[in-house]
């Protein structure tokens, strides 16, 4: 595990440690599970993007295909 030394303004580090304490939680518990669910919100868009950019340019192919998964003509 690493340590970390994080400088915030007091008014920012005031209002984590009352927002860690409403929820009975160490500040370094909140910052960790913030931590974890910016990462997971990165990781999901880097794949939506690593998606896309395999479909772009086939606009009709993917038109056809869901034409084809609603019971349609092909």
């Amino acid at each position: 595990m690493t340590a970390l030394t994080l400088r915030l303004p007091d008014e920012k580090h005031r209002r984590l440690k009352a927002l860690a304490q409403s929820r009975g939680t160490p500040i370094n518990r909140l910052l960790e599970e913030m931590t974890t669910l910016m990462l997971a919100e990165f990781d999901a868009e880097t794949r939506f993007n690593v998606r896309a950019s395999r479909g772009a340019s086939r606009d009709e192919k993917g038109l056809a295909l869901l034409q084809k998964a609603r019971g349609g003509p092909a």
